[in-house]
């Protein structure tokens, strides 16, 4: 487990890339963070080039959620590390074979580019979900059951951890084992609104329960004053 400011990935949760960028200045003028996680709307919009531009010398945490047949995922994942991802994400859904040949491929382009590999994390269960939603889709619940289930799943097949709810994290521990990596967002500090995340901690409950990377966007980055709530978040987990 990390502590403090040093475990959080701020979300850059949009296609704008002057506000991006913007983001990235303001932030960079306060306490260092782990890093910053760019996801489908802002990749979509702007491709490998806008993300480098926009994170280039910060880890970056590449939030793609890869869901496809194993050849495709593995080609997804080679190509990502052009990018130099401290993290890659895949859906645990997408079964064993392709969480198999994602993990293969990130440790072979990692050696062919003599870069660090990245952790290779599957998302179980959305943050968004809850069991009536799987139940509406189909899915076995309660949700705890299906996150277990899909993360000992991807422990098996050789991925590094999991993306998780907060509210999970002890179970999996108990389940996984200490060295798991556990990627977590839905974390809502004491002085944020909730928004659409269903399973939240604050950040301090978070890491203190044993999260390794903590996600944090809207309450940072729609703030009045991002830089003034990035401190406010460093102060709550010194």
């Amino acid at each position: 487990m990390t502590d403090g400011l040093e475990s959080v990935f701020i979300a850059l949760d949009t296609a704008d890339p002057l506000r991006a960028r913007q983001l990235v200045r303001t932030l960079g003028e306060g306490p260092r963070t782990a890093g910053y996680k760019v996801g489908k709307e802002f990749f979509t919009a702007h491709g490998p080039i806008g993300t480098r531009e926009v994170t280039d010398g910060f880890p970056l945490f590449l939030d793609l959620k890869f869901h496809d047949i194993p050849n495709t995922v593995a080609g997804a994942i080679r190509s990502s590390l052009q990018l130099h991802p401290a993290i890659v994400n895949v859906h645990a859904s997408g079964g064993p074979s392709m969480m198999r040949a994602a993990a293969e491929a990130a440790r072979e382009a990692a050696e062919q580019q003599q870069i660090p590999p990245p952790w290779v994390v599957a998302v179980t269960v959305l943050t968004s979900l809850d069991d009536q939603d799987l139940k509406a889709v189909g899915q076995t619940g309660p949700v705890l059951d299906q996150v277990v289930r899909l993360a000992t799943l991807a422990q098996d097949c050789g991925l590094d951890g999991v993306v998780c709810s907060p509210r999970e994290i002890g179970d999996l521990r108990h389940h996984c084992g200490p060295d798991f990596r556990l990627v977590v967002p839905g974390i809502r500090p004491d002085w944020a609104v909730s928004g659409d995340q269903k399973r939240t901690l604050t950040p301090r409950e978070a890491l203190d329960a044993g999260a390794d990377r903590l996600v944090i966007g809207r309450p940072v980055t729609e703030a009045r004053d991002p830089l003034e709530a990035l401190q406010r978040l460093a102060d709550d987990l010194a």
